[in-house]
């Protein structure tokens, strides 16, 4: 069957994630016919089994650590005995309990995102589609692909995500070798988890279920934890990973992971070997690009298979544009949306600005959590830019030492002739919330000066920012010391 719109204006969205939510309701806004096939439900695996649940999780372990944490400030925590004597309690982590709340979450976000759409006009089919030429796309609605729907339309927007890689050497089984997608199926807290790769997925995992109460084993192939970061952020988290007990194993490659009756044994490039309970695999991930027509349709891939795409979105077919994780973009659920939104307005002829990799705001939900922007040290040492740095210890923060926070700092990065914000790097607790004045100013390329004008409350974390930019003042930005 071949279904059209009269409306000269139309448009297929193939996957449901953040870009092609985005997408779908940026089109049906400015006026378009809009069709968005999804097979795993809207928000697809970034809402249903990955940014939402893993987040809630980090969420969890973050209240885990301030109860166990309270006595720092004061608080104390106690039952009494039959005798009257004082009995200090532990904390207990029902992590069946914790999975269940943290995937009915991830479906009421699923299914309010389905609501905002169909609201909006947008037609919703269930299904496994892939595109048939440049201006139509074919799904499969039924469970053993024998009825499809050919579906045509001006413009076709794929953003059909990525999924975990998995090594031969390491296959997963869903109970004890793990990607990060299974490990909501788990009734209890690990005894002993151990982290193959300690990139962002890595370490956010292996922060959340260190303050969950467990044991757990990050092996880095790298120096140090979250290669690529900024140094010093990267050593902070590390320094807090091993005084809560983690046990972290840099420069060591996982050749093979085996399970061994009721746990695992990770033998190592050395020939070391590692026990435990459970292992997580979190080695990256693969563009879901594989059999849904692109070659055959003249998208251009890379050789990863990350459909190529230009600032705005657009794949190498003119009226085809791609969105997320499958894309040789940044990997970020709000690049996504944000690629999916531009792809529109693009393909409907609305204002578009190009995306700049240096304004995009990232941000690691570990504990404590590290915010970037912009331009980093590494660009300075590299000689990209010319810049100066200043680096202001959390610590001394009026409001983090009413908090009891010990560890973090800002890092802001300007331009040494003009002063204006480059880029910078926050390590706090919320540091995803603290980097969005950074951002601004990056983006709408404020200088120190002038961001060092805007009142911060005072006591708060952000007044860091407005003290580091004060610092940054000095007239002779050449002896302002580089850190």
């Amino acid at each position: 069957m071949t279904l059209s719109f009269e409306s000269t204006q139309s448009v297929i969205v193939l996957g449901g994630g953040p870009g092609g939510y985005e997408a779908a309701l940026a089109a049906a806004q400015l006026g378009a016919e809009v069709t968005l096939v999804e097979r795993a439900g809207v928000g697809g695996s970034a809402v249903i089994t990955d940014v939402v649940p893993s987040k809630s999780l980090i969420a969890t372990a973050d209240a885990a650590v301030a109860i166990s944490e309270a006595s720092d400030l004061g608080v104390q925590l106690f039952a009494t005995s039959e005798r009257g004597k004082p009995l200090k309690p532990q904390v207990a982590i029902n992590l069946a309990a914790v999975n269940k709340r943290l995937m009915s979450l991830a479906r009421q976000q699923s299914d309010d995102m389905r609501a905002t759409l169909v609201e909006a006009g947008v037609r919703l089919i269930s299904g496994h589609g892939r595109l048939d030429g440049t201006h139509a796309v074919v799904v499969s609605t039924s469970q053993g692909g024998t009825d499809f729907d050919r579906i045509e339309a001006d413009t076709i927007v794929v953003s059909v995500g990525a999924s975990p890689r998995e090594l031969p050497t390491a296959m997963p089984d869903g109970e004890r070798i793990l990607t990060w997608t299974q490990l909501y199926d788990m009734k209890t807290l690990p005894e002993h988890l151990i982290v193959v790769g300690s990139g962002v997925t890595g370490a956010e995992f292996a922060s959340a279920y260190m303050n969950l109460g467990a044991k757990v084993t990050l092996i880095s192939s790298r120096d140090q934890v979250l290669p690529g970061e900024d140094t010093d952020a990267a050593a902070v988290i590390e320094k807090v990973f091993k005084r809560g007990g983690m046990t972290v194993l840099a420069k060591s490659r996982a050749e093979k992971v085996e399970r061994v009756g009721d746990g695992v044994v990770v033998t190592l490039g050395d020939g070391r070997t590692v026990e435990g309970s459970h292992c997580l695999m979190a080695v990256g991930s693969i563009p879901n690009t594989t059999g849904i027509g692109l070659e055959d349709a003249g998208v251009q891939l890379a050789e990863s298979g990350h459909i190529q795409v230009n600032r705005v979105a657009r794949t190498s077919v003119p009226n085809i544009y791609a969105a997320g994780d499958c894309t040789t973009f940044v990997p970020l659920a709000s690049v996504a949306s944000m690629q999916g939104r531009m792809a529109v307005f693009h393909a409907l002829g609305d204002a578009v600005i190009p995306l700049d990799r240096r304004r995009i705001a990232a941000n690691i939900f570990t504990a404590p959590e590290i915010a970037t922007v912009g331009y980093q040290v590494k660009d300075i040492e590299a000689g990209r830019i010319d810049g100066y740095v200043h680096k202001l210890p959390l610590a001394a923060n009026a409001r983090a030492k009413m908090m009891g926070v010990k560890d973090g700092f800002v890092k802001l990065i300007a331009h040494t002739g003009s002063g204006i914000v480059l880029g910078g790097v926050i390590v706090a607790p919320r540091a995803s919330e603290l980097i969005y004045p950074i951002a601004i100013a990056a983006e709408r390329r404020l200088t120190v000066d002038q961001l060092s004008r805007v009142f911060a409350v005072y006591p708060s974390l952000s007044g860091s920012i407005t003290d580091a930019v004060r610092a940054m003042h000095p007239i002779d930005r050449s002896n302002t010391e580089v850190s």
